[in-house]
């Protein structure tokens, strides 16, 4: 444990104050904007999208300015993108809400690297507790996110305008907090020398597995949490339990961060990965036995649970495929992955939740879940007939 940890958690909290913001209002007020209604979760999919298109600069920057100065560019983006989000719901313009969490997607790819940081700032043999501790953080986002967006719906005359303007003042507290965090200076031979290709390094089982869990675990939490608002709203649920659910569903998500990192230490990275594929299908069958308001609240929770070992678990085990000198290439192709498939998933979200509703929605996430335990158990069998005897 160490100041630095600390405030990189807090940071990694104000980042899903804003995700959680993002996703409590962005489909709404898509919904009230967009010309038809399968179009209501395009802002949500704009801002991974701009995540999977920034990837790519985001590993340049990390690679030619290092994570601080790195993560303060991303900050900046995130304060313009907020205030850019606000005119569009004042000026009713929904392409131009679009746009706007488009360019908020740089934020995104940047504050993503938050967990990989973690590891930097820890011993070696405290990364997995290092990368548990900063994802808690995101209590923060659980608590903050949803209160954030019922508190500030009605502070203008436009609904929610006014939540976009507090997400502004919350990338300037984090940019704030991040400059009083020391990041480990990069090795001059690390700098020198780029490592194997990334080809070499994506076709590894290791990088495959991780890869593919985290990318669709994050696919099928995504789905779901996206759809969330829309299908209780059309149940006929007020946003306050709206913003309770996503409260609770977040609270899932990042409150085992204070043990997780303890329980792969000890029963292992696949055992706690296979625990959170077996917590998201539960989440789908409470999710498919009805819609009402404690349902939602379960299912939503379990899904923030399941997320976090399979997600936590994924990430300590990409850090096992790849030196240190191929570190940036590496977690930019893993948060390539992450993106495309949460693109993938917001429009998905928008057009069968709309279109097909809710219960098709959950029947098509088992789909997801079916292959990640297959990447898992093929991982699995394949290094137990490396061990010898």
């Amino acid at each position: 444990m160490n100041r630095n940890l600390w405030l990189l958690a807090i940071c990694q909290g104000l980042f899903l104050t804003n995700n959680v913001t993002f996703i409590a209002i962005n489909g709404l007020v898509g919904l009230n904007l967009a010309p038809l209604g399968w179009m209501a979760t395009l802002p949500v999919m704009g801002y991974v999208v701009g995540g999977a298109l920034s990837t790519g600069l985001v590993a340049r920057t990390q690679s030619r300015f290092g994570r601080k100065t790195s993560f303060q560019l991303g900050l900046a983006v995130a304060m313009a993108s907020a205030l850019l989000c606000c005119y569009a719901a004042y000026s009713k313009n929904f392409w131009l809400l679009v746009a706007a969490t488009v360019v908020a997607g740089y934020y995104n790819a940047n504050a993503q690297l938050y967990r990989f940081a973690a590891a930097e700032l820890a011993l070696p043999s405290f990364r997995e507790k290092a990368i548990s501790l900063v994802m808690a953080g995101g209590l923060i986002g659980a608590v903050a996110g949803p209160n954030l967006a019922a508190q500030t719906r009605g502070l203008t005359d436009v609904p929610f305008a006014g939540a976009y303007l507090a997400l502004a003042g919350v990338a300037l507290l984090a940019m704030l907090l991040l400059a009083f965090i020391q990041f480990p200076a990069r090795p001059a031979q690390q700098t020198a020398s780029g490592g194997r290709p990334l080809g070499e390094i994506m076709r590894q089982p290791v990088f495959i597995v991780a890869a593919a869990a985290g990318a669709l675990g994050y696919g099928v939490m995504n789905l779901l949490m996206a759809a969330t608002p829309i299908a209780m709203q059309t149940c006929g649920l007020p946003f306050s339990d709206v913003a309770l659910v996503l409260e609770w569903h977040v609270i899932g998500m990042f409150a085992p961060g204070f043990f997780t990192g303890h329980l792969i230490r000890r029963f292992g990275t696949l055992p706690i990965m296979a625990v959170g594929l077996a917590l998201n299908v539960v989440c789908v069958l409470i999710a498919l036995s009805g819609v009402d308001f404690t349902q939602f609240l379960a299912a939503l929770f379990l899904l923030g649970l399941g997320w976090n070992f399979l997600f936590t678990g994924a990430t300590t085990l990409a850090l096992t495929a790849y030196r240190p000198e191929e570190k940036d290439k590496a977690q930019g192709a893993l948060n390539f992955c992450v993106f495309a498939v949460l693109a993938m998933s917001s429009l998905a979200s928008g057009v069968l939740v709309t279109t097909q509703g809710w219960a098709l929605l959950n029947l098509g996430s088992l789909l997801l879940l079916g292959l990640i335990g297959l990447a898992l158990v093929w991982l699995a069998l394949g290094q137990r007939r490396r061990q010898p005897g």
